[in-house]
């Protein structure tokens, strides 16, 4: 009898941890520019989108922008897919992904556009 408590104890506690390690590897930590450069894994940033630098590929699905952190630093952005709908409308984005040959390759984007709750100014 005794056996079986410690069979399924142990079976819970492999659950646990496999569950606990699948669970950090899919984090992806918010880092600066300068540390996203720095790192090989899937990482999330931020930043103001500069208007003037961006463009879209409509042939490729390609989308090309820049970020500008608090700091000023500037980042080039490449993300494959379907430009978000209110993408121009942005105030910041979030960018998922890894820092490639210059620039930062994005697997996704999360567009952070002002509320349309928030008071005129």
């Amino acid at each position: 009898m005794k056996l079986k408590y410690v069979v399924g104890i142990g079976v819970i506690l492999i659950f646990i941890v496999f569950g606990a390690l699948s669970f950090r590897k899919n984090l992806t930590p918010y880092v600066g520019f300068k540390e996203a450069k720095s790192l090989s894994t899937s990482v999330q940033i931020i930043g103001e989108m500069i208007p003037e630098e961006t463009s879209y590929d409509l042939e490729n699905h390609k989308l090309y922008f820049s970020l500008k952190d608090p700091k000023g630093e500037k980042m080039k952005v490449v993300y494959q897919g379907v430009k978000p709908a209110n993408f121009e409308q942005a105030t910041n984005i979030v960018a998922i992904g890894k820092y490639q040959e210059g620039e930062f390759l994005a697997d996704q984007i999360l567009v952070k556009c002002p509320s349309k709750y928030q008071g005129e100014n």
